[in-house]
C-alpha cells in the first residue's frame, strides 16, 4: 500500500488525525481576512467586464504581421476605448473593444485597415449591444438563485436544516473568492466566466455532501453514549474523508492547470483564461471551505442545541472523573456509572463507525454481558 492510501486507511480508523474543529476560529479568520480583501478588490478595481455585458465590438483580421500589442493601440486611438488584441493560430488577430458605440465600428474598421496594411472588406465586424449582456447577467443571477435554493432545500431534507446553512455559507464563500481573484489579477469577465462559477458550485457542494454523509452516520443516536461529543465527531468525519477530498481535488485541478497555465499562458490562448481561472480558483476554494468552513460551522451551530449541550457535559464529566482517578480518558465507562444498561455499552462504539480513538480499546464483555473493569 501506497504512504497515501496507508495514511489515508490510519485516517479513517481514527488512529491519527488532525483537530480542525477545534482550530476553528483559525480558519474562520483566515476565510474572513480573504473575503475582505475580495471585496476590496471588487472596490478598488472592480471587475473588468466582456464586450458580452457590456456591449463593443470584435474585429478578426486577415494574416498579418503587426504585433497583439500594436493591434491595441491602433484600436484605442481610434476607437477611445481599451482594447484587447489576441493573435490566433493562423497570424491572424482578434481585436476586442469594449464599450464602443458601434455607430463608430465603420470608422475603426478603417483606421484598423489603414493601420495593419489590409483590405477593409477582409476585417470582420462582429458587434454586441449592452441589452445581450444585460440578459446574460439577469439569466446569471436567476440561475445561481434557483441552484442556490434548491441546494438548500435539498441538503435540509436528506440532512437537516444546520447542513444546508452551513453548505450555503459555504458556497458564497467560495463565489466570493473566485470573484476577489478576478479582481485582483483584472482577466475579463465573459459567459465563461459564468459558467465556471456555476461548475465550482457542485464541485464544491459534492465535497461538503461527502463529509457530511460521514458526519450523519457517524453522529446515529450520539445522545445515547457519553465518550465522544458531537465537535469531536464532525472532526472525525473530516478526517475519514480527507484524503479522498484531497485525491478529488487533486484530480479536478491538474486538467484545470494545464488550461490556465499551459493553454492561457504558455500557448498564449487567452480564451481559456476567463473559464480556466475561475475553476481553478473555484476548486481549491471549494476543498478548503468543505473541510474547514462548512464542517466547522455545521459543529458551531449543532453545539448550540441543548440536547448536544448535555451530552458535551456529560462526556466532559465523565472525562474529569477518569482522570481524577488515573483511567483513561477516552475509556469507556461502566454502564452503571453512565445511567445506562449493558446493552447500551455494548453498543457504545458502533456510535462513531467501527474506528476508535487512538488510545481507546474496544469494550470487550464477560460472564452476562457486563463490562470488564472495576463495578461500581
Amino acid at each position: 500500500m501506497s504512504k497515501l492510501g496507508n495514511l489515508g486507511a490510519r485516517l479513517y480508523r481514527g488512529e491519527v488525525g488532525y483537530d480542525f474543529v477545534g482550530k476553528r476560529k483559525i480558519w474562520y479568520g483566515i476565510s474572513i481576512l480573504i473575503t475582505i480583501t475580495a471585496f476590496v478588490a471588487l472596490m478598488v478595481r472592480g471587475l473588468h467586464m466582456g464586450i458580452e455585458f457590456e456591449g463593443g465590438a470584435v474585429f478578426n483580421t486577415p494574416k498579418t504581421s503587426v504585433s497583439a500589442a500594436k493591434a491595441e493601440e491602433i484600436a484605442e486611438e481610434a476607437s477611445g476605448h481599451q482594447a484587447i488584441a489576441q493573435r490566433l493560430g493562423n497570424d491572424t488577430l482578434r481585436i476586442q473593444i469594449s464599450g464602443v458605440d458601434t455607430d463608430k465600428s465603420d470608422h475603426i474598421k478603417s483606421e484598423l485597415a489603414k493601420e495593419l496594411d489590409v483590405k477593409a472588406d477582409d476585417i470582420n465586424a462582429d458587434l454586441v449591444g449592452p441589452s445581450w449582456g444585460d440578459q446574460i447577467a439577469n439569466k446569471a443571477w436567476q440561475g445561481l438563485a434557483i441552484f442556490m435554493i434548491l441546494v438548500v432545500i435539498y441538503l435540509a431534507i436528506a440532512f437537516e436544516w444546520r447542513m444546508a446553512l452551513a453548505a450555503l455559507i459555504a458556497l458564497i464563500h467560495d463565489l466570493t473568492i473566485t470573484v476577489g481573484v478576478y479582481a485582483l489579477v483584472g482577466f475579463e469577465v465573459t459567459p465563461g466566466t459564468v459558467i465556471g462559477l456555476l461548475t465550482i458550485l457542485g464541485y464544491s457542494l459534492y465535497d461538503t455532501v461527502v463529509v457530511f454523509d460521514s458526519l450523519k452516520e457517524q453522529s446515529k443516536d450520539l445522545a445515547k453514549q457519553t465518550r465522544f461529543t458531537y465537535s469531536e465527531v464532525a472532526n472525525r468525519s473530516i478526517n475519514s474523508t480527507l484524503v479522498r477530498s484531497i485525491n478529488t481535488t487533486v484530480v479536478a485541478l491538474l486538467p484545470v492547470a494545464g488550461l490556465l497555465f499551459i493553454g492561457g499562458g504558455f500557448l498564449g490562448a487567452g480564451m481559456l483564461n476567463d473559464i480556466s481561472l475561475s475553476l481553478f480558483v473555484g476548486l481549491a476554494a471549494g476543498a478548503y471551505s468543505s473541510i474547514f468552513i462548512a464542517t466547522p460551522l455545521v459543529a458551531d451551530f449543532k453545539e448550540t442545541d441543548p440536547q448536544m449541550k448535555a451530552l458535551k457535559k456529560r462526556v466532559l464529566a465523565k472525562r474529569r472523573a477518569a482522570a481524577a482517578k488515573g483511567e483513561s480518558e477516552e475509556a469507556p465507562a461502566p454502564a452503571a456509572e453512565a445511567g445506562e444498561d449493558a446493552e447500551d455499552a455494548e453498543d457504545t462504539p458502533a456510535v462513531v463507525g467501527p474506528r476508535s480513538g487512538p488510545r481507546a480499546q474496544p469494550v470487550r464483555n464477560r460472564g452476562r454481558g457486563r463490562p470488564s473493569g472495576k463495578r461500581r
